[in-house]
């Protein structure tokens, strides 16, 4: 979009923030870059000049408002609605694979050379993936900066900066401020007392949201243990690269408050990353209600609570374990058969709060378990073990880094993976917005109510005017039911 400079600054000009994330505006003349809802007057057009993403602005020069804070805007939808090497690169990117791994590892996770990820991330963002994973250690620090008492060396280090000096050089270029400059205006805008050992956040997201369906489905398919819903927050425990964390997540006035407890602050930036997925933060729900309203046999329900996201996951071979778990059963014996697994094969870990227990299991840890001790039917069992043992040896791999397509037809070959048990794992785990499940017992119901063809075959022809979108209309179609997933608990 930022190649159309009379769309961009008409977008500047009405200050619309159905646009921020989508494009960058530079200012020649101060030499600053903001979001397209910035409250400042609009520069003249003339002196603008667009970039697609907040690493390129930095790359040629500019730095961050300090008014409008570009940083902290929703990521482009675009990487989770496309399946292409560019967005499975930014995918990985904001979960911190190049700070963990190098363009390399980075590279080889997509089966290209560098060169050619860099040629690729260049020509579409105008920056390669040193300069956007530098552009989100800055974001980071900021964060660890503004909503923790670290000294700043253990920021440095945090954040991903290979030394302290780099990071203050980093900080001071991208914001304009040196760090303890920043953590002092924090300090004098701040409304709530900072909580030990607590990082307290804002996760911005494009409006209209309806929390129901997304905080109603988490809680009601919440494993004991493991997730639960308290005093209006959904929480859970995260397993990250470094350690573990905790994460209380509740909808507030455009914004979802967040509060995270982690083990090691570098895993702040995949903590983070991982919650805006879960809760699909980046979609742009003015196009999808758009496209599906369209449709009148849709368009009430997209009208009735506009901005339905798609819950997805934190973890995607958590999920595709659960799935089988939650195979031709109820969403109570689902959660049941998940609990057991937790307490017999999860690492425990300390909650001050109490409720949440464990981590759920990883790969490694079901690998070796006894098939014989699960309380499944025989070919479940084979189901499951043999999931397991792929994901444990790596020859099935469920990031954010892969290939939809290829992941779909890997499931396939697996016994026991059906159309219905591929797709949620489609939808859900991998974040692909065209996931769509015709068989699914709670869509036949919806179809036979609103006089859509109600044979799987049939409804899979009549639901290709919703693409790429299926996975929203899935959402949407559930509320047909009065299913406790549609709700906040009381």
């Amino acid at each position: 979009m930022h190649t159309d400079t009379a769309r961009c600054v008409r977008a500047v000009r009405s200050k619309d923030a159905r646009f921020d994330g989508w494009f960058f505006t530079a200012v020649l003349t101060t030499g600053i870059y903001c979001r397209p809802s910035c409250p400042v007057v609009a520069p003249k057009a003339g002196n603008m000049t667009f970039y697609p993403s907040a690493a390129a602005c930095q790359q040629a020069g500019f730095r961050a408002c300090k008014r409008c804070r570009p940083d902290t805007t929703p990521g482009s939808p675009e990487w989770n609605a496309r399946a292409d090497s560019v967005a499975r690169a930014m995918r990985l990117i904001q979960d911190g694979v190049v700070d963990r791994e190098g363009v390399t590892g980075l590279a080889a996770r997509l089966g290209y050379s560098a060169r050619q990820i860099e040629r690729q991330l260049l020509a579409e963002l105008g920056a390669g993936p040193l300069a956007l994973a530098r552009s989100q250690r800055a974001q980071t620090a900021r964060v660890l900066i503004e909503t923790t008492g670290l000294p700043m060396a253990e920021i440095a280090f945090a954040a991903g900066f290979s030394s302290v000096r780099t990071f203050n050089d980093t900080v001071r270029e991208v914001f304009a401020l040196a760090p303890g400059e920043l953590r002092t205006r924090a300090a004098r805008g701040s409304r709530a007392p900072v909580t030990p050992g607590v990082i307290a956040l804002r996760l911005p997201y494009r409006a209209p949201l309806t929390p129901g369906n997304l905080f109603g489905h988490l809680a009601a398919t919440a494993v004991p243990g493991v997730e639960e819903w308290r005093e209006g927050a959904y929480r859970r425990t995260l397993t990250l690269p470094h350690g573990h964390g905790i994460v209380a997540l509740s909808p507030g006035a455009g914004h979802i408050d967040c509060r995270l407890s982690l083990t090691d602050p570098r895993d702040l930036t995949q903590a983070i990353s991982r919650c805006r997925r879960l809760l699909d933060l980046d979609a742009d729900p003015v196009a999808v209600d758009g496209e599906l309203r369209s449709d009148p046999q849709l368009a009430a329900l997209v009208d009735s609570a506009p901005g339905r996201r798609v819950p997805r996951t934190v973890d995607a071979a958590e999920f595709a374990v659960r799935a089988v778990l939650g195979q031709q059963v109820s969403t109570a014996a689902a959660r049941t058969h998940a609990a057991r697994l937790v307490r017999a094969h999860g690492l425990p870990v300390e909650d001050p709060e109490g409720g949440l227990t464990h981590l759920f299991p990883t790969p490694a840890a079901l690998a070796g378990l006894d098939p014989e001790a699960l309380a499944l039917p025989r070919s479940r069992r084979a189901t499951l073990t043999t999931l397991v043992t792929a994901l444990a040896n790596g020859s099935l791999r469920l990031d954010e880094g892969t290939d939809w397509d290829r992941a779909r037809a890997q499931l396939t070959e697996l016994p026991g993976f059906g159309p219905w048990t591929v797709e949620v794992i489609a939808m859900r785990a991998l974040g692909d917005p065209d996931a769509f499940l015709p068989t699914d017992l709670g869509i036949r119901r919806a179809a036979e109510r609103l006089g859509l063809p109600a044979t799987p075959a049939a409804l899979t022809a009549r639901a290709a005017g919703w693409r790429p979108w299926r996975a929203y209309a899935v959402q949407y179609l559930w509320t047909v039911d009065g299913h406790p997933i549609n709700h906040l608990p009381a």
